[in-house]
Protein backbone atom coordinates (compact mmCIF):
# COMPACT_ATOMS: atom_id res chain seq x y z
CA UNK A 1 0.00 0.00 0.00
CA UNK A 2 0.99 3.59 -1.17
CA UNK A 3 0.85 5.60 2.34
CA UNK A 4 0.66 9.27 2.13
CA UNK A 5 1.20 12.56 3.92
CA UNK A 6 -2.50 13.88 4.29
CA UNK A 7 -4.07 10.85 3.71
CA UNK A 8 -7.08 10.35 5.54
CA UNK A 9 -7.68 6.90 6.97
CA UNK A 10 -10.06 5.11 8.80
CA UNK A 11 -7.94 3.23 11.82
CA UNK A 12 -8.56 1.08 15.07
CA UNK A 13 -6.27 1.53 18.03
CA UNK A 14 -5.06 -1.65 19.24
CA UNK A 15 -2.90 -0.59 21.52
CA UNK A 16 -0.34 2.15 23.34
CA UNK A 17 2.92 3.14 22.85
CA UNK A 18 5.60 3.86 25.38
CA UNK A 19 4.81 7.47 25.25
CA UNK A 20 1.09 6.82 25.68
CA UNK A 21 -0.13 7.39 21.74
CA UNK A 22 -2.27 5.19 20.38
CA UNK A 23 -1.06 2.23 18.04
CA UNK A 24 -2.85 1.22 15.22
CA UNK A 25 -1.91 -0.99 11.90
CA UNK A 26 -2.80 -0.07 8.07
CA UNK A 27 -1.44 -2.83 6.28
CA UNK A 28 1.54 -3.50 7.59
CA UNK A 29 2.86 0.43 8.23
CA UNK A 30 2.66 0.57 12.46
CA UNK A 31 0.79 4.17 13.20
CA UNK A 32 1.06 6.12 16.41
CA UNK A 33 -1.96 8.61 16.91
CA UNK A 34 -1.40 11.22 19.17
CA UNK A 35 -4.38 11.14 22.03
CA UNK A 36 -6.06 7.92 20.66
CA UNK A 37 -7.13 5.78 22.98
CA UNK A 38 -7.65 2.06 23.27
CA UNK A 39 -10.46 0.39 21.65
CA UNK A 40 -11.48 3.73 19.56
CA UNK A 41 -11.89 3.84 15.85
CA UNK A 42 -10.94 7.27 14.54
CA UNK A 43 -10.30 9.06 10.99
CA UNK A 44 -7.06 10.07 10.92
CA UNK A 45 -4.60 12.60 9.19
CA UNK A 46 -1.54 10.68 8.12
CA UNK A 47 1.31 13.60 9.21
CA UNK A 48 4.74 11.67 8.73
CA UNK A 49 5.32 8.23 6.93
CA UNK A 50 8.60 6.23 7.81
CA UNK A 51 9.60 2.77 6.40
CA UNK A 52 7.50 0.90 8.50
CA UNK A 53 6.06 3.22 10.90
CA UNK A 54 3.93 6.12 10.35
CA UNK A 55 2.53 9.51 12.20
CA UNK A 56 -0.99 10.42 12.26
CA UNK A 57 -3.45 12.87 14.47
CA UNK A 58 -6.80 12.19 15.06
CA UNK A 59 -9.78 13.98 12.53
CA UNK A 60 -12.74 12.62 14.32
CA UNK A 61 -13.19 10.08 16.87
CA UNK A 62 -15.89 7.66 15.19
CA UNK A 63 -16.21 5.01 18.21
CA UNK A 64 -15.88 7.23 21.76
CA UNK A 65 -13.90 4.73 25.04
CA UNK A 66 -15.28 4.93 27.72
CA UNK A 67 -12.14 6.03 29.29
CA UNK A 68 -11.76 8.94 27.68
CA UNK A 69 -12.02 12.52 29.94
CA UNK A 70 -12.38 16.09 29.29
CA UNK A 71 -9.14 17.15 29.90
CA UNK A 72 -9.66 19.71 32.78
CA UNK A 73 -6.43 22.21 31.98
CA UNK A 74 -6.99 24.68 28.82
CA UNK A 75 -3.88 24.50 27.49
CA UNK A 76 -3.48 20.34 27.85
CA UNK A 77 -1.56 19.86 24.19
CA UNK A 78 0.05 22.26 24.12
CA UNK A 79 2.30 22.62 27.03
CA UNK A 80 5.00 19.96 27.01
CA UNK A 81 4.04 19.25 30.94
CA UNK A 82 1.15 16.50 31.09
CA UNK A 83 0.36 13.53 28.89
CA UNK A 84 -3.35 11.69 29.92
CA UNK A 85 -5.51 14.17 30.85
CA UNK A 86 -7.50 13.26 27.87
CA UNK A 87 -8.28 9.17 29.46
CA UNK A 88 -9.78 9.00 33.28
CA UNK A 89 -7.40 7.63 35.87
CA UNK A 90 -8.40 4.04 35.54
CA UNK A 91 -6.88 3.46 32.02
CA UNK A 92 -3.72 5.95 32.84
CA UNK A 93 -2.99 3.07 35.72
CA UNK A 94 -3.44 0.10 33.40
CA UNK A 95 -1.48 1.72 30.46
CA UNK A 96 1.77 2.50 32.94
CA UNK A 97 1.80 -1.07 34.50
CA UNK A 98 1.54 -2.57 31.10
CA UNK A 99 4.40 0.00 29.69
CA UNK A 100 6.67 -1.20 32.71
CA UNK A 101 5.59 -5.08 31.86
CA UNK A 102 6.19 -4.18 28.54
CA UNK A 103 9.72 -3.14 29.17
CA UNK A 104 10.85 -6.44 31.25
CA UNK A 105 9.67 -8.77 29.36
CA UNK A 106 10.20 -7.27 25.51
CA UNK A 107 13.71 -5.21 26.61
CA UNK A 108 14.81 -6.84 29.76
CA UNK A 109 14.18 -10.63 28.59
CA UNK A 110 12.50 -11.74 31.96
CA UNK A 111 9.20 -13.46 32.13
CA UNK A 112 8.24 -12.15 35.79
CA UNK A 113 4.94 -10.51 35.99
CA UNK A 114 4.66 -6.68 37.57
CA UNK A 115 2.44 -7.47 40.29
CA UNK A 116 1.13 -4.10 40.77
CA UNK A 117 0.80 -0.63 40.30
CA UNK A 118 0.03 1.78 43.64
CA UNK A 119 -1.66 4.69 42.01
CA UNK A 120 -2.18 8.14 44.00
CA UNK A 121 -4.74 9.11 45.89
CA UNK A 122 -4.66 13.03 44.79
CA UNK A 123 -4.07 13.34 41.27
CA UNK A 124 -4.37 17.14 41.02
CA UNK A 125 -2.37 19.63 42.91
CA UNK A 126 0.46 17.17 43.84
CA UNK A 127 3.83 18.39 42.46
CA UNK A 128 5.89 20.20 45.20
CA UNK A 129 8.27 21.54 42.59
CA UNK A 130 7.94 24.10 39.54
CA UNK A 131 10.35 25.56 37.23
CA UNK A 132 8.78 28.16 35.30
CA UNK A 133 10.13 29.65 31.95
CA UNK A 134 10.01 33.40 31.76
CA UNK A 135 9.58 34.88 28.16
CA UNK A 136 8.27 38.04 26.46
CA UNK A 137 5.41 37.48 24.02
CA UNK A 138 4.77 40.84 22.15
CA UNK A 139 6.03 42.76 24.84
CA UNK A 140 4.41 41.40 27.59
CA UNK A 141 5.83 39.09 30.64
CA UNK A 142 4.40 35.64 30.50
CA UNK A 143 5.71 32.38 32.10
CA UNK A 144 4.58 29.06 31.94
CA UNK A 145 6.41 25.76 30.52
CA UNK A 146 7.97 25.06 27.54
CA UNK A 147 5.94 23.03 24.27
CA UNK A 148 7.21 19.52 23.55
CA UNK A 149 10.23 19.52 21.79
CA UNK A 150 11.23 23.38 21.68
CA UNK A 151 12.15 26.10 23.83
CA UNK A 152 9.15 27.92 23.26
CA UNK A 153 7.13 29.13 26.94
CA UNK A 154 3.15 27.95 26.58
CA UNK A 155 1.45 30.67 29.06
CA UNK A 156 0.00 28.87 32.21
CA UNK A 157 -2.12 30.41 35.07
CA UNK A 158 -3.11 27.86 37.36
CA UNK A 159 -1.18 24.53 36.31
CA UNK A 160 -3.47 21.61 37.98
CA UNK A 161 -1.20 19.17 39.02
CA UNK A 162 1.15 21.83 40.64
CA UNK A 163 1.29 23.55 43.95
CA UNK A 164 -1.15 26.07 44.59
CA UNK A 165 1.87 28.11 46.40
CA UNK A 166 3.95 27.73 42.70
CA UNK A 167 0.96 29.50 40.97
CA UNK A 168 0.73 32.56 43.80
CA UNK A 169 4.79 32.60 43.62
CA UNK A 170 5.63 32.99 40.07
CA UNK A 171 2.42 35.43 40.01
CA UNK A 172 4.18 37.57 41.97
CA UNK A 173 7.34 37.49 40.29
CA UNK A 174 5.50 38.48 37.15
CA UNK A 175 3.67 41.26 38.53
CA UNK A 176 7.14 42.53 39.70
CA UNK A 177 8.68 42.25 36.40
CA UNK A 178 6.04 44.36 34.67
CA UNK A 179 5.99 47.19 37.87
CA UNK A 180 9.50 47.56 37.46
CA UNK A 181 10.26 47.16 33.56
CA UNK A 182 12.28 43.86 34.22
CA UNK A 183 13.16 41.88 30.57
CA UNK A 184 13.10 38.51 30.84
CA UNK A 185 16.28 36.72 29.42
CA UNK A 186 16.31 36.21 25.40
CA UNK A 187 18.10 32.79 24.51
CA UNK A 188 18.98 33.71 21.33
CA UNK A 189 20.17 37.82 21.81
CA UNK A 190 21.25 37.06 25.12
CA UNK A 191 19.64 39.95 26.39
CA UNK A 192 17.69 40.60 29.21
CA UNK A 193 17.90 39.13 33.01
CA UNK A 194 15.06 36.93 34.61
CA UNK A 195 15.55 33.05 32.86
CA UNK A 196 13.45 30.96 35.31
CA UNK A 197 11.34 31.13 38.78
CA UNK A 198 12.19 27.98 40.68
CA UNK A 199 9.46 27.25 43.41
CA UNK A 200 9.79 23.97 45.86
CA UNK A 201 6.74 23.45 48.00
CA UNK A 202 7.03 21.61 51.27
CA UNK A 203 3.79 19.87 52.29
CA UNK A 204 4.93 18.22 55.00
CA UNK A 205 5.69 21.76 56.98
CA UNK A 206 3.40 23.77 55.08
CA UNK A 207 6.59 26.14 53.85
CA UNK A 208 7.64 27.04 50.03
CA UNK A 209 10.89 28.73 48.43
CA UNK A 210 11.05 30.71 45.31
CA UNK A 211 14.52 30.81 43.44
CA UNK A 212 14.31 33.60 40.93
CA UNK A 213 17.05 32.82 37.79
CA UNK A 214 18.34 35.55 36.35
CA UNK A 215 21.36 36.35 34.05
CA UNK A 216 22.60 39.54 36.01
CA UNK A 217 23.41 39.69 39.33
CA UNK A 218 22.11 43.03 39.47
CA UNK A 219 18.39 43.01 39.45
CA UNK A 220 16.11 46.50 39.79
CA UNK A 221 14.38 46.28 43.25
CA UNK A 222 15.15 43.09 44.65
CA UNK A 223 13.29 44.70 48.10
CA UNK A 224 10.15 44.72 46.01
CA UNK A 225 10.65 41.39 44.51
CA UNK A 226 11.07 39.80 48.59
CA UNK A 227 7.74 42.13 49.13
CA UNK A 228 5.25 41.23 46.65
CA UNK A 229 6.72 37.09 46.66
CA UNK A 230 5.66 37.88 50.68
CA UNK A 231 2.33 39.25 50.25
CA UNK A 232 1.07 36.24 47.37
CA UNK A 233 2.63 33.74 49.39
CA UNK A 234 3.13 34.53 53.27
CA UNK A 235 4.31 30.35 53.61
CA UNK A 236 7.41 31.40 51.90
CA UNK A 237 10.22 29.91 53.81
CA UNK A 238 13.36 31.82 51.19
CA UNK A 239 14.36 33.55 48.52
CA UNK A 240 16.57 32.97 46.74
CA UNK A 241 18.65 34.58 43.09
CA UNK A 242 20.59 31.94 41.47
CA UNK A 243 22.45 33.88 39.21
CA UNK A 244 22.95 31.65 35.86
CA UNK A 245 25.18 33.01 32.93
CA UNK A 246 25.65 30.26 31.16
CA UNK A 247 24.58 28.98 27.65
CA UNK A 248 23.28 25.85 28.29
CA UNK A 249 19.73 24.15 29.15
CA UNK A 250 20.49 23.56 33.31
CA UNK A 251 18.18 25.67 34.94
CA UNK A 252 20.21 25.97 38.29
CA UNK A 253 23.62 26.67 37.90
CA UNK A 254 26.32 29.45 38.94
CA UNK A 255 25.99 31.37 42.54
CA UNK A 256 23.01 31.78 45.09
CA UNK A 257 22.30 34.46 46.86
CA UNK A 258 19.63 34.81 49.70
CA UNK A 259 17.00 37.95 49.05
CA UNK A 260 14.62 36.43 52.08
CA UNK A 261 14.84 34.02 55.04
CA UNK A 262 16.93 30.44 55.02
CA UNK A 263 18.44 28.83 51.84
CA UNK A 264 16.74 25.69 52.63
CA UNK A 265 13.79 24.46 52.84
CA UNK A 266 12.91 21.74 55.58
CA UNK A 267 10.20 19.02 54.83
CA UNK A 268 9.20 15.57 56.69
CA UNK A 269 9.11 12.19 54.43
CA UNK A 270 8.87 8.84 56.32
CA UNK A 271 9.27 9.84 59.73
CA UNK A 272 12.62 11.65 59.45
CA UNK A 273 12.96 15.66 58.52
CA UNK A 274 14.89 16.96 55.35
CA UNK A 275 16.84 20.26 54.89
CA UNK A 276 16.82 20.74 51.04
CA UNK A 277 18.86 23.59 49.06
CA UNK A 278 17.58 24.38 45.63
CA UNK A 279 19.82 22.04 43.71
CA UNK A 280 19.08 18.86 46.12
CA UNK A 281 17.11 15.70 44.36
CA UNK A 282 13.98 15.52 46.12
CA UNK A 283 10.87 13.40 44.49
CA UNK A 284 8.08 15.84 43.38
CA UNK A 285 4.97 13.53 44.98
CA UNK A 286 5.68 13.09 48.59
CA UNK A 287 2.72 10.70 49.20
CA UNK A 288 3.84 8.45 46.84
CA UNK A 289 7.20 8.62 47.57
CA UNK A 290 6.74 7.81 51.29
CA UNK A 291 4.66 4.61 49.32
CA UNK A 292 7.49 4.10 46.76
CA UNK A 293 10.65 4.28 49.52
CA UNK A 294 8.37 1.72 51.63
CA UNK A 295 8.15 -0.62 48.82
CA UNK A 296 11.72 -0.99 48.16
CA UNK A 297 12.57 -1.09 51.98
CA UNK A 298 10.31 -4.18 51.47
CA UNK A 299 12.61 -5.00 48.75
CA UNK A 300 15.71 -4.80 50.71
CA UNK A 301 14.41 -7.55 53.80
CA UNK A 302 16.39 -6.06 55.99
CA UNK A 303 16.45 -7.16 59.47
CA UNK A 304 18.98 -4.80 61.35
CA UNK A 305 22.39 -7.04 60.58
CA UNK A 306 23.24 -5.83 56.59
CA UNK A 307 25.85 -3.73 55.23
CA UNK A 308 23.81 -1.49 52.56
CA UNK A 309 25.73 0.46 49.96
CA UNK A 310 23.00 3.15 48.40
CA UNK A 311 24.25 4.63 44.88
CA UNK A 312 22.62 8.02 43.44
CA UNK A 313 21.41 8.48 47.54
CA UNK A 314 20.64 12.41 46.53
CA UNK A 315 20.18 14.21 50.29
CA UNK A 316 19.89 10.61 52.05
CA UNK A 317 15.93 10.35 51.69
CA UNK A 318 16.26 6.81 51.34
CA UNK A 319 19.68 6.33 52.90
CA UNK A 320 17.58 7.24 56.41
CA UNK A 321 14.72 4.93 55.50
CA UNK A 322 17.35 2.11 55.02
CA UNK A 323 19.31 2.83 58.26
CA UNK A 324 16.17 2.47 60.41
CA UNK A 325 16.43 -1.30 59.47
CA UNK A 326 19.84 -1.84 59.00
CA UNK A 327 23.57 -2.03 60.53
CA UNK A 328 24.96 0.14 57.96
CA UNK A 329 24.19 2.19 55.39
CA UNK A 330 26.42 4.03 53.09
CA UNK A 331 25.21 6.43 50.64
CA UNK A 332 27.02 7.38 47.75
CA UNK A 333 26.45 10.99 45.53
CA UNK A 334 28.14 13.22 42.86
CA UNK A 335 26.41 16.46 43.72
CA UNK A 336 27.90 18.41 46.90
CA UNK A 337 25.01 19.97 47.33
CA UNK A 338 23.29 17.13 48.09
CA UNK A 339 25.48 15.30 50.30
CA UNK A 340 26.05 18.39 52.62
CA UNK A 341 22.29 18.19 52.72
CA UNK A 342 22.49 14.43 53.42
CA UNK A 343 24.89 14.42 56.32
CA UNK A 344 23.09 17.73 57.84
CA UNK A 345 19.84 15.56 57.64
CA UNK A 346 21.55 12.09 59.06
CA UNK A 347 22.25 14.46 62.09
CA UNK A 348 19.21 16.18 62.42
CA UNK A 349 17.31 13.00 62.73
CA UNK A 350 19.91 11.31 65.00
CA UNK A 351 21.03 8.76 62.55
CA UNK A 352 24.35 7.22 63.40
CA UNK A 353 24.70 4.06 61.00
CA UNK A 354 24.89 6.13 57.99
CA UNK A 355 27.78 7.77 55.94
CA UNK A 356 27.73 9.63 53.03
CA UNK A 357 30.48 10.06 50.04
CA UNK A 358 30.60 12.85 47.48
CA UNK A 359 31.71 10.62 44.29
CA UNK A 360 30.45 9.35 40.97
CA UNK A 361 28.30 6.01 40.97
CA UNK A 362 30.58 4.05 38.91
CA UNK A 363 33.88 5.36 40.76
CA UNK A 364 32.34 4.30 44.17
CA UNK A 365 31.49 0.71 43.45
CA UNK A 366 34.56 -0.06 41.57
CA UNK A 367 36.45 1.45 44.62
CA UNK A 368 34.13 -0.29 47.05
CA UNK A 369 34.64 -3.69 45.30
CA UNK A 370 38.29 -3.26 45.22
CA UNK A 371 38.60 -2.47 48.64
CA UNK A 372 36.26 -5.97 49.51
CA UNK A 373 33.38 -4.29 50.24
CA UNK A 374 30.75 -6.94 50.69
CA UNK A 375 27.23 -4.68 51.37
CA UNK A 376 24.23 -7.73 51.59
CA UNK A 377 22.39 -5.01 49.63
CA UNK A 378 22.72 -2.71 46.88
CA UNK A 379 19.96 0.10 46.30
CA UNK A 380 20.20 2.29 43.06
CA UNK A 381 18.22 5.34 42.24
CA UNK A 382 19.78 6.33 39.39
CA UNK A 383 18.20 9.08 36.70
CA UNK A 384 16.62 8.59 33.54
CA UNK A 385 19.67 7.27 31.39
CA UNK A 386 20.02 4.29 34.13
CA UNK A 387 23.15 3.11 35.56
CA UNK A 388 26.05 4.25 33.93
CA UNK A 389 28.55 1.91 31.68
CA UNK A 390 30.58 -0.25 34.59
CA UNK A 391 28.39 0.04 37.26
CA UNK A 392 26.60 -3.06 37.15
CA UNK A 393 29.75 -5.46 36.70
CA UNK A 394 31.79 -3.13 39.49
CA UNK A 395 27.92 -4.17 41.68
CA UNK A 396 27.94 -7.79 41.03
CA UNK A 397 32.12 -8.32 41.67
CA UNK A 398 31.23 -7.02 45.05
CA UNK A 399 28.42 -10.00 46.05
CA UNK A 400 25.72 -8.39 47.54
CA UNK A 401 22.65 -11.03 47.91
CA UNK A 402 20.16 -8.44 46.93
CA UNK A 403 19.61 -5.29 44.10
CA UNK A 404 17.16 -3.11 44.70
CA UNK A 405 16.82 -0.85 41.72
CA UNK A 406 14.54 2.28 41.57
CA UNK A 407 13.62 3.35 38.27
CA UNK A 408 11.98 6.55 37.00
CA UNK A 409 12.69 4.92 33.37
CA UNK A 410 11.40 1.18 32.52
CA UNK A 411 13.32 1.14 29.01
CA UNK A 412 16.93 1.73 31.14
CA UNK A 413 15.92 -0.33 33.80
CA UNK A 414 14.82 -3.20 31.27
CA UNK A 415 18.08 -2.91 30.15
CA UNK A 416 20.21 -2.72 33.12
CA UNK A 417 18.01 -5.75 34.71
CA UNK A 418 19.21 -8.23 31.65
CA UNK A 419 22.68 -7.42 31.85
CA UNK A 420 22.39 -7.79 35.93
CA UNK A 421 20.81 -11.18 34.40
CA UNK A 422 24.24 -11.93 32.84
CA UNK A 423 26.14 -11.34 35.89
CA UNK A 424 23.85 -13.51 38.10
CA UNK A 425 21.20 -11.86 39.25
CA UNK A 426 18.23 -12.81 38.58
CA UNK A 427 15.05 -10.33 38.81
CA UNK A 428 12.15 -11.55 41.56
CA UNK A 429 9.80 -9.28 41.92
CA UNK A 430 8.55 -5.99 40.21
CA UNK A 431 5.85 -3.16 40.85
CA UNK A 432 5.45 0.18 39.52
CA UNK A 433 4.16 3.10 41.30
CA UNK A 434 2.29 5.87 39.93
CA UNK A 435 4.58 9.08 41.13
CA UNK A 436 3.30 11.46 38.30
CA UNK A 437 -0.29 11.27 37.55
CA UNK A 438 -1.55 12.68 34.56
CA UNK A 439 2.10 12.79 32.95
CA UNK A 440 4.14 9.53 30.86
CA UNK A 441 6.25 8.76 33.69
CA UNK A 442 6.27 5.97 36.15
CA UNK A 443 8.18 4.82 38.88
CA UNK A 444 9.18 1.14 39.20
CA UNK A 445 11.58 -0.83 41.91
CA UNK A 446 12.41 -3.96 41.16
CA UNK A 447 14.28 -7.05 42.93
CA UNK A 448 17.12 -9.11 42.14
CA UNK A 449 18.50 -12.33 43.69
CA UNK A 450 22.42 -13.39 43.26
CA UNK A 451 21.70 -16.75 41.69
Amino acid sequence: MDLQKNNIKEVTIGAYASDGNGVARIDGFVVFVKGALRGETCLVRILKVLKNTAYAKIEKVLVTSPHRAEPVCPVFGKCGGCDFMHMDYEEELALKRERVQDALTRLGGSDIRVSAIQGADEIYGYRNKAIYGVSDSGGRIITGFYRGRSHDVTEVGECAIQADFSARAVAAVREWMDEYGVAAYDEKSRIGSIRHVFCRYAFGTAGGQVAVVSAVKDIPEADALVRKIREKCPETRGILLNVNKSAGNTVLAGDFYTLYGDEHLEDTLCGNAFRLSPQSFYQVNRAQAERLYELALDMAGLCGKETVLELYCGAGTITLCLATRAKRVIGAEIVPQAVENARANAERNGVKNVEFICADASDTAEKFAAEGLTPDVVVVDPPRKGLAQGVPSAIASMSPERIVYVSCDPATLARDVKIFASLGYALSRAEAVDMFPRCAHVETVVKMIRQ
